[in-house]
């Protein structure tokens, strides 16, 4: 067993991040907020209310990170107050813009106006800022095989619109795995150093001769980091295991209060599945092909002589 590369930073303060969360009332902002943050399953989400002017939450994640998140309300006098009487407030020091656009909305031309005014908004305050373009409600195209047509409409639509900045762009549902996926590269794009972590994510990999390593943050279960020694054809992987988890996870607890989640493993005919509490803001996922009781044995040795050497540049939970 090798022992990991030294020299990784110590435990490191990351600072508030503004997040900006906006789009049309009812276009299903809060769900999303609730699912990934607050715990929610997706039926729960039916009892929230619509959210009046502008709910702020601080949003502890891996620790030091925390997303100060604005969930603007979308209805049309709180967007004439946004680009007035609080312009400077609500759009000065944003770190991430992410715009939710409701694909039944009835009125897409006023949806436009209000993401034209924003985005200048934007230009003037944060012109750093990164923006996200979410086409959400994705469930409700009926057939699974138009949706990616469905999604490159409104796509080239967005970008239309666009000013020339740059913006990325998602699928989502609150019914299945594509929220993770985005809300995986929003929280990404914010991390620093990330990539510091993925070569050292990559040495574990090589260490444990695994097929592939996965780094999920322990609250949210989105993923953080990954390393992938051989191809697989499903792209969607990571998202899948992060909203099969979460759920998983919700379902012990709703059960049993005292519940709570360690890890697992799962295993069939061609490879294994380690999953367990990893550093103490992540949980790690380790695929591997050769089942032999010495692989998983020394698997199981690896991950534990490892936690500590990942705490010291995974942040740590400390005090702001």
């Amino acid at each position: 067993r090798r022992e990991a590369a030294r020299g990784a930073p110590q435990g490191r303060k990351m600072g508030k991040k503004k997040v900006l969360l906006m789009g049309k009332q009812g276009s299903g902002k809060t769900s999303m907020r609730s699912i990934i943050f607050a715990n929610y399953l997706a039926n729960d989400t039916r009892r929230l209310s619509p959210t009046l002017d502008v709910e702020h939450s601080n949003v502890r994640f891996l620790g030091d990170l925390v997303l100060n998140l604005w969930d603007c309300g979308g209805q049309e006098h709180f967007y004439e107050s946004y680009f007035d009487s609080q312009r400077d407030e609500i759009f000065r020091g944003v770190e991430v813009l992410i715009y939710v656009f409701d694909i039944e909305t009835p009125d897409a031309d006023k949806d436009f106006g209000y993401f034209d005014g924003v985005l200048q908004a934007i230009e003037q305050n944060s012109p750093d800022a990164r923006i996200f373009c979410l086409v959400h409600k994705m469930d409700l195209v009926g057939e699974e095989h138009m949706r990616d047509a469905t999604f490159e409409e409104w796509k080239a639509r967005i970008s239309e619109h666009s000013r020339d900045m740059a913006m990325e762009y998602f699928q989502t549902s609150i019914w299945d795995e594509t929220l993770y996926r985005a809300w995986s590269s929003i929280v990404y794009s914010l991390i620093p150093n990330v990539g510091l972590l993925e070569s050292h994510l990559e040495e574990f990999c090589n260490i444990c001769d695994a097929d592939e390593i996965v780094l999920f943050e322990r609250a949210t279960f989105l993923v953080i980091s990954h390393s992938t020694a051989r191809p697989y054809r499903d792209p969607h992987r990571f998202e899948k295991v992060s909203n099969i988890i979460k759920q998983f996870k919700l379902s012990c607890s709703k059960s049993n209060a005292h519940a709570a989640f360690d890890g697992m493993e799962v295993s069939n005919s061609t490879f294994k599945a380690f999953i367990e509490k990893f550093t103490s803001n992540t949980y790690i996922m380790v695929i591997i092909s050769k089942d032999t009781a010495a692989q998983t044995a020394t698997v199981q040795l690896n991950i534990n002589a490892a936690k500590q050497h990942f705490e010291r540049f995974v942040p740590q939970t400390t005090g702001l």
